[in-house]
């Protein structure tokens, strides 16, 4: 079973390119350069530079021992959350950057649900000196305020989304429908493993510094490159994309998948689409995508801003088909029992999306002697408003 995309732009059945004919000659241009690009010397020294020295990476391989004993295994973390801009969306967003400059592209625009894609786009704008412009649904503009200062401070123009449930979905319309407008100097950063090819196989091969990375670390610390599990949370999944690449081949080590059941799978307040989900076509790309019966699309629900997407992106829903990855689904509820138990147990708050893939630690049943690697995608510092109100903090 191959995993990696296939020329046609297709994991397994999921994939492709699915856009208006607008949209064709910007996506073809892309589709023809990226790898190119991608492998020019100059192209790989200038990002890996920005990497090492604006980035910080490698993020440091952590062995959580708290956490470690009251789950009776030995868990890593891998510290994305230490990132400039405090997630691992920033990996994505250099590149990509770079990316448009060699196109000769000069605005840039981008989507985002909890605004951390957001903030490294216009992080790296500024950085470039490029016009930045962010779209967000107006429901995640009010969660996530701290990131919004954040984009607006960087020099970037958000621009709240206000049709459909005001979140991640409409944000990426209405980025879409931007990009359909200025096709000639605008290059569309996507921010997850989604769309139209070849971003998912673009956005995958960003981030999957973290898992080349793991293989070093892992090797030092324990001997072994390979652990006995990789975890990670999935929304439209890049932070999950990055974290499993360079496992994908290695059949003795289990990929978990962590989606948000919100308030529970059958609540119809979920973003468990792997389990709600059917085949379907969403923002350019077939997908497993959760859908009425005549096919429109259902509103997504997660407490985490990041996870609230309909979709997974194409290269999961093959590893959730094939059978390749395990998937797992916690609630709003689970999610913000893992940010405390985190938090008290080793001094680390991590983001709502991240707890996803914590509070499933005690689902997957490792054993004392496996070693389990969480990918920890970003801090806690946006969500802090939630986490006040949620565990009554105020005053305290």
């Amino acid at each position: 079973m191959k995993y990696t995309v296939d020329e046609n732009g297709f994991y397994g059945r999921f994939g492709g390119s699915y856009i208006p004919e607008m949209l064709y000659p910007n996506v073809e241009e892309l589709r023809q350069n990226y790898l190119l690009i991608m492998q020019e010397p100059d192209f790989q020294e200038e990002m890996q530079s920005l990497l090492k020295d604006y980035v910080g990476r490698p993020t440091p391989l952590y062995f959580a021992k708290r956490l470690s004993e009251k789950y009776n295994t030995n868990i890593y973390l891998k510290r994305e959350d230490l990132n400039h801009t405090g997630a691992h969306k920033i990996n994505n967003t250099v590149g990509q950057v770079l990316m448009a400059k060699r196109l000769g592209k000069k605005r840039i625009i981008a989507e985002t649900g909890a605004g951390q894609h957001g903030v490294a786009t216009a992080t790296v704008c500024a950085l470039m000196g490029l016009e930045c412009i962010v779209y967000m649904g107006e429901v995640d503009i009010q969660r996530q305020a701290p990131n919004v200062a954040r984009m607006k401070m960087l020099g970037a123009t958000v621009v709240p989304a206000t049709s459909g449930s005001k979140t991640l979905k409409d944000a990426t319309n209405e980025a879409i429908r931007d990009w359909i407008n200025n096709p000639e100097d605008t290059y569309y950063i996507i921010g997850s493993v989604v769309g139209p090819h070849p971003y998912p196989d673009m956005v995958a091969r960003f981030q999957s510094v973290i898992s080349e990375e793991i293989k070093a670390q892992l090797k030092e610390k324990t001997g072994s490159e390979n652990p006995d599990y990789v975890v990670a949370c999935v929304g439209g999944g890049s932070n999950a994309a990055g974290a499993f690449y360079h496992y994908l081949d290695t059949p003795e080590v289990k990929l978990v998948a962590v989606e948000a059941a919100g308030l529970g799978i059958d609540s119809g307040e979920s973003a468990a689409t792997s389990v709600l989900g059917r085949e379907g076509i969403i923002h350019g790309s077939r997908t497993l995508l959760m859908q009425t019966e005549d096919g429109q699309v259902t509103e997504p629900y997660s407490i985490s801003a990041g996870l609230d997407y309909p979709g997974v992106g194409p290269l999961h829903a093959h590893l959730h088909q094939s059978g390749r990855a395990i998937f797992e689904s916690i609630t709003d509820d689970e999610a913000l029992q893992a940010v405390l138990e985190l938090t008290r147990l080793e001094g680390i708050i991590p983001a709502l999306e991240s707890a996803h893939a914590l509070a499933a630690l005690g689902r997957i049943g490792a054993k004392p002697d496996e070693t389990i690697v969480v990918n920890l995608s970003g801090r806690g510092d946006k969500d802090l408003n939630t986490y006040l109100d949620r565990f009554e903090l105020h005053g305290k």
